[in-house]
């Protein structure tokens, strides 16, 4: 299959930039963009809106602000979903599927989940009832230097680390680490998703190989006090991404399944969300 982009590639060139260009994007670029964004797909079917965004106010005057978060980018994208099972998860498949293919044009990118000015946002959203509004991101052209606040903020969130193997995969159930060798060919979607973001980057997914299956857990680090913006089944959705992208560049058949129950023994923090059966 033809990959828009590399994906090893472009999955490790990808940081969080906080810091822009004072400008908006080309034309060019913003062609380019929403030509992607009008042919984004999910495997779970679920369509997903996508706005590129105006820095300079939404419908109602509101100015669309980051808290002093990000500087100097004209652009923003938000996406929002109608309400429903798997709905974040396909939100945030989408969305990092077109953090990559920014990436992959040498544009800038950064999840943001709570550090926006939602209203302002939400209004240039132009939201329907019941609309899901978890997270935006800024797009532009880095300037390639850090603010002190962008270096303390990757610092304090230990952004450029990454849980280990034994951390994140498993065989049978809980209690056996998976290795890179008994992942065979699925070790590469693996690491692929071992490397997604993740708020605070709390990584909250855990694997478990299990015959022709890899099951697909979340586990829950933090508290959501609302649904709505329930940012751990976005990042969920941002590594099943990772994973899906990889295994479709090495020609890896398989198809996605939510399992009326896997039959695995697991922790209660651990939630099961769906399954990855191999064709």
């Amino acid at each position: 299959m033809k990959m828009d982009f590399p994906v090893e590639k472009t999955v490790k060139a990808r940081s969080s930039i906080r810091t822009y260009e004072n400008r908006g994007l080309s034309k060019n670029e913003k062609d380019r963009i929403n030509t992607y964004i009008a042919n984004l797909s999910n495997p779970f079917s679920i369509d997903v809106t996508f706005r590129l965004l105006e820095k300079a106010a939404s419908s109602d005057g509101e100015k669309l602000g980051t808290y002093g978060v990000i500087k100097g980018a004209g652009n923003y994208i938000g996406a929002s979903v109608s309400d429903g099972e798997l709905a974040l998860e396909a939100l945030g498949y989408s969305f990092e599927k077109l953090v990559l293919y920014a990436t992959s044009l040498g544009l800038g990118t950064c999840w943001l989940g709570g550090t926006f000015n939602r209203s302002g946002f939400a209004a240039a959203m132009n939201l329907k009832e019941g609309d899901l509004f978890p997270c935006i991101s800024p797009i532009g052209y880095p300037t390639g230097k850090k603010r002190t606040l962008e270096s303390v903020m990757r610092w304090a969130s230990k952004s450029d680390q990454r849980k280990e193997w034994s951390e994140l995969f498993f065989k049978e159930d809980f209690s056996q680490p998976l290795t890179k060798a008994e992942a065979g060919e699925f070790a590469f979607p693996l690491e692929m998703l071992r490397l997604a973001p993740s708020a605070v980057n709390k990584q909250p997914w855990r694997i478990v190989k299990d015959k022709d299956a890899y099951h697909f857990y979340l586990a829950r680090s933090l508290k959501s006090d609302n649904a709505k913006t329930d940012l751990q089944r976005v990042d969920l959705g941002i590594a099943t991404c990772h994973f899906h992208l990889a295994a479709l560049e090495k020609g890896l058949p398989g198809t996605f399944k939510k399992l009326v129950n896997p039959e695995i023994q697991s922790p209660e923090q651990m939630q099961y969300v769906f399954s990855w059966i191999e064709s």
